[in-house]
């Protein structure tokens, strides 16, 4: 399984508020720990790093998970990630007008409760993987026509700019992230966190508010493609494959009411859609059109040319704290997407949630949010798990739907250092399959899952 990233080449970060618009250059604007308890140093070092073009950052990322009452088993886990990211101005650096370089990577140690046990679609948190050291995303990027136009090409992440809602980086849950349906569907998940993969993509601002965005990738990030060995075929995230079939994705949003003197509530609408070049699988039928359940199938899937999907986004303030800042007080998210049924075992999906940000003066940086994500099985995989039952003549629940319910609070204790206390519920978790430790075939049980984050920058 595929989850998604908190990660510092992502928007959907795990900072607890909009990110702040940076200043110019390459060093963002976000708070780090070593100047919130004045480390003269360590900020003189990178004060220093940042006026001559260079940014260099370590984040990290601790959090215990357990499910006390549902799943397959009971108990916690505890995750932590590293990431160390450099990002480089070369016009600084080297007279290049223009182009930027950035480069990241992660240490993961720990295990994940989704993994261990729940086996739900909506993993729990967005930062587990298999543990271990690899590289993420390593590329370089030139703007042009008076910044009007940005192309970025190397080792790239789809879910770092493609599929993202603002308010929806609040969570720990990785489907408010990369989503379920691409993680699913996609040869090793798709480009997205763990695994970037070399791609080439291009940025278009014809006015401030509106954004084009397309982008070519490799469309099977470690070569694994369905069979679940993503770690086994790259661990280290080094492979830069290059001769899969091409997964394009293009997106365009258009924002509004952003400036701090708008009169109206600050929103952004988004529409994109992904095509997949590849070869893909029936969820249903064997080459004779015949199920693949049944006893006469000759056991080899249908092969269909290609895979496609549609998706909308909705970021919208509803209501303004009085101030300079349109992005504090009650704001709102939605997504939906949708992909064909024949071969895709999700073909729908649908989140949203309200989220709180700033509206105590004491805490003006905290924020408090729920969210709630449906992931729908497609009617060929849930007829296959049907059939199967039938045709074995053992009982066998047929999948049809995951809900995950997510409410969170992000307390920043200091500038740098947040504390993010967690509970999530996931109804029918794996789309209501079967419990492997259940003699009986029964679905796992709905889970109860309660957790706490820290994240420190440094």
């Amino acid at each position: 399984m595929t989850i998604g990233s908190a990660g510092l080449a992502h928007a959907a970060d795990v900072a607890a508020k909009p990110p702040e618009a940076p200043p110019p250059g390459i060093c963002d604007a976000s708070p780090s720990i070593t100047t919130s308890i004045a480390i003269p140093v360590a900020g003189d070092i990178k004060k220093y790093l940042c006026d001559h073009g260079i940014n260099l950052q370590v984040n990290y990322i601790g959090e215990v998970f357990g499910n006390p009452t549902g799943g397959i088993k009971q108990g916690a886990r505890y995750e932590q990630r590293v990431e160390l990211g450099l990002d480089a101005d070369l016009d600084k650096l080297a007279g290049l007008k223009g182009l930027t370089f950035h480069v990241n990577a992660y240490s993961i140690a720990g295990q994940s409760v989704t993994t261990y046990n729940l086996l739900n679609y909506s993993a729990i948190s967005n930062i587990a993987a298999h543990p271990g050291l690899s590289l993420f995303e390593l590329w370089a990027e030139q703007k042009l026509f008076d910044d009007k136009v940005a192309i970025r090409i190397g080792q790239l992440a789809a879910d770092s700019e493609f599929f993202i809602s603002e308010f929806g980086g609040l969570y720990t849950n990785s489907t408010f992230g990369w989503p379920n349906p691409m993680a699913v569907n996609l040869p090793s998940g798709g480009p997205a966190y763990p695994y970037a993969t070399p791609a080439v993509r291009i940025k278009y601002n014809p006015i401030d508010s509106l954004t084009l965005m397309g982008a070519v990738f490799n469309g099977d990030p470690t070569g694994a493609g369905f069979t679940g060995e993503v770690y086994q075929n790259d661990p280290s995230g080094t492979d830069f494959r290059l001769q899969d079939s091409p997964f394009v994705i293009g997106e365009a949003a258009y924002a509004y009411n952003q400036e701090k003197d708008s009169t109206g509530l600050a929103g952004t609408l988004k529409f994109g859609g992904w095509y997949h070049f590849g070869n893909f699988y029936s969820q249903h039928y064997d080459t004779n059109n015949v199920s693949l359940a049944s006893p006469d199938s000759n056991g080899i899937a249908k092969q269909v040319q290609g895979d496609w999907g549609l998706y909308g986004i909705l970021d919208q303030m509803v209501w303004r704290l009085p101030g300079d800042d349109p992005k504090k007080g009650v704001g709102v998210f939605a997504r939906v997407t949708g992909a064909p049924n024949f071969q895709n075992t999700m073909n729908f999906y649908v989140d949203g949630g309200v989220n709180f940000m700033g509206l105590w003066s004491a805490r003006p940086d905290d924020s408090f949010g729920l969210a709630v994500a449906y992931s729908e099985i497609s009617p060929s995989a849930r007829a296959l798990d049907q059939e199967t039952a039938f045709f074995s003549g053992t009982y066998m629940p047929s999948r049809n739907y995951e809900v995950a319910l997510e409410l969170t609070y992000s307390a920043q204790i200091i500038p740098g250092f947040t504390i993010q206390p967690d509970f999530q519920y996931i109804f029918h978790p794996g789309a209501g399959a079967a419990n492997p430790l259940d003699p009986n075939n029964a679905p796992i049980p709905d889970a109860a899952v309660f957790g706490v984050r820290s994240v420190i920058r440094f």
